[in-house]
């Protein structure tokens, strides 16, 4: 399908160019002890040991003899996010890292990784050679092996067309992860979610060709504290009878975002062992149209008996996570989390790069953004405000799945699904699963956004003392 990223990291073979990792503030001083043959060249450069910037430096017979790398100020993590693809073809070492965090090394690693990604699966040419680093001396192999591998999943999933990747299609991908790791998984299909009170995923779900599933894999010790990973896996989304323009629907294969990126989570959780009761729920449906599809005015009755509205059939993300959260919650476990490319409001507000977070719970709330800011996978808190409830109110139903009001549509998608997860601890991600453009570490394409962040939460707060 792709190339697989790890393999641009490789073992020591004896045969690698050096890699020099340099602070700005720590340039001069550095450059002071280097032949004039470097310093010249690196002055011809203009090179200032800016963040990212890359020179190549020849030696004596012209070949290549050294890179040195710009690190700004010393806390860019994806400084080496272009050199896999910016670098000439061949291997290179870690040799220095000079003003540098103490964990670049790992992130060197990993910034390398990704940023050599690329989905190749339709194309008929041989998939582009890439430069390779020797793993990095102090580098958390095991992290950045894990990471990579969930963020690879994911942005595989995005990346697959619609054709390639309806509920079927995602249900198989949950089927080879949980081969992978030994985990159970059950399959709830078509009209046997109505006999077991998914009303709403199956009328989300049910005018597409290829039937509306509920996803449910399980893994871990029973008696272990209870982690459960609901993710948004509408496989393409239309807009239902309420129909997207083409510029709107020209990217609606990333509409299952949120699944993409729990079964990345899932599998890194798996794959780290941490000691959890781990369960994956994914309603995976296509939002299409037919002479069956739900519509505009009509009144479903969600699992947890709930009367809903439909005002907008394009506000269907919320309805099959709602079923979904209600199983999810019934279990009471220690931590909820919801991912889903749910709003446009949340882009309008913080735009592609930024994900949108929503709890109730402060010190949740706390303990996730020291993950984000730890892993420099970021987000934003935005808040759960009661009082725009009302905007979601319906005349003749319990609640409006999309309220009649232009304003706060990403609060108002969040305190919808709020009513679905009693108090549980819940956490709900929107966001976007896209990258518009390349950026170093981070290809144009989908992207498992809050994947690392989310992660370090549940190591934190459930993994063993070490």
């Amino acid at each position: 399908m792709t190339i697989d990223p790890l393999t641009l990291l490789i073992e020591p073979n004896g045969d690698s160019i050096p890699l020099i990792a340099i602070a700005a503030d720590d340039f001069g001083a550095w450059a002071a002890g280097q032949p004039s043959r470097v310093t010249t060249w690196l002055n011809s450069s203009s090179f200032k040991a800016e963040a990212g910037k890359a020179v190549a430096v020849p030696g004596d017979d012209g070949a290549l003899s050294l890179v040195v790398l710009g690190l700004g100020p010393g806390d860019d993590p994806w400084a080496t996010g272009n050199l896999a693809r910016s670098l000439p073809k061949g291997h290179y070492h870690l040799q220095e890292c000079i003003g540098a965090s103490v964990d670049f090394p790992t992130w060197a690693a990993l910034a390398w990784a990704l940023g050599g990604y690329r989905f190749t699966r339709y194309k008929s040419e041989a998939p582009p050679e890439f430069a390779k680093l020797v793993w990095p001396e102090k580098c958390d192999r095991a992290y950045v092996q894990n990471a990579v591998a969930g963020a690879t999943l994911a942005r595989n999933l995005v990346n697959t067309p619609a054709a390639d990747l309806l509920p079927d299609g995602l249900e198989q991908a949950a089927r080879d992860l949980a081969s992978r790791h030994g985990a159970s998984i059950n399959v709830i299909l078509d009209d046997d979610l109505i006999t077991q009170n998914f009303p709403m995923i199956h009328a989300v779900g049910r005018a597409s060709s290829v039937a509306p599933r509920l996803i449910d894999l399980t893994w871990g010790d029973a008696s272990a504290p209870k982690v459960t990973l609901v993710g948004k896996g509408v496989c393409f989304d239309s807009g239902g009878l309420d129909l997207k323009p083409s510029n709107a629907m020209a990217l609606m294969k990333k509409d299952m975002g949120g699944a993409a990126t729990v079964l990345g989570l899932a599998d890194m959780i798996m794959a780290a062992r941490l000691p959890v009761r781990l369960r994956m729920l994914v309603p995976a449906v296509e939002n299409a149209v037919s002479s069956n599809s739900f519509r505009p005015g009509d009144v479903l009755k969600a699992r947890n008996g709930m009367s809903i509205e439909i005002g907008n059939t394009d506000a269907e993300g919320r309805l099959v996570l709602a079923d979904a959260l209600t199983e999810a919650a019934a279990e009471n476990p220690d931590l909820l989390v919801d991912c889903a490319t749910l709003t446009g409001a949340a882009r309008v507000a913080l735009g592609p790069e930024l994900p949108a977070m929503f709890t109730g719970d402060e010190a949740l709330a706390q303990d996730l953004m020291e993950a984000s800011a730890a892993t420099y996978d970021p987000l934003w808190r935005l808040p759960l405000w009661q009082p725009y409830r009302k905007m979601i109110d319906s005349k003749i139903a319990d609640m409006n799945n999309a309220g009649d009001s232009p304003f706060g549509g990403g609060i108002t998608a969040a305190l919808f699904l709020k009513e679905f997860v009693g108090k549980t601890p819940w956490v709900h991600l929107d966001l976007y699963a896209w990258n518009p453009s390349d950026r170093p570490g981070r290809p144009a394409g989908g992207e498992a956004m809050g994947q690392r962040a989310l992660f370090k939460l549940i190591q934190k707060r459930f993994a063993r003392p070490q």
